[in-house]
């Protein structure tokens, strides 16, 4: 099997897709990634917009019509819980062999 390019994500995009599974605006996001990583992530908002911005370009997630027009609602496509799917799974696996190797078990 081939192996994405995009592929491992980065720890700030996993999670900005991870709170998009949800429809949200700017600020909810910076407020779903903190709460989703207990506190391990914190973004300024320029880099939120920066991430933004490519998640777009990408076709990770899209907008949203929203009822405030000063407010832009984003959330995941398809592609996007795809790829989030991918890393998670690439996780999952690394998991399971760090556990297999060293008889690790909670």
């Amino acid at each position: 099997m081939q192996r994405d390019r995009h592929l491992p994500l980065t720890e700030t995009v996993y999670y900005i897709l991870l709170a998009l599974t949800e429809p949200a605006h700017g600020y909810a996001i910076l407020q779903k990634v903190e709460e989703l990583s207990h506190g391990q992530v914190r973004m300024a908002a320029g880099t939120l917009y920066g991430a933004i911005d490519n998640l777009l370009k990408l076709g990770w997630i899209g907008p949203v019509p929203s009822e405030d027009s000063r407010r832009k609602v984003y959330v995941i496509t398809e592609n996007g819980a795809a790829m989030l799917r991918a890393d998670f799974d690439r996780m999952m696996h690394m998991i399971n062999v760090t556990n297999d190797r060293w008889n690790y078990r909670r």
